[in-house]
């Protein structure tokens, strides 16, 4: 649900080009690529590291 909301959000423009590219290169470096468009929303290190959201407070 994370990924699918983070790329809409890509999407409409919410993000730019940039940081999903940053979120790229630091989910690789875990192993996890495809978490790129989750990180939109996750943000905490927990999060990142074990592939869940925890903190569901809304997205700025």
């Amino acid at each position: 649900k994370s990924t699918t909301t983070g790329h809409l959000i890509y999407k409409c423009g919410g993000i730019d080009q940039r940081t999903i590219e940053k979120f790229e290169k630091e989910a690789e470096e875990l192993g996890k690529k495809s978490f790129k468009y989750a990180w939109v929303l996750d943000k905490l290190k927990a999060e990142r590291e074990r592939g869940i959201t925890i903190d569901i407070a809304l997205w700025k």
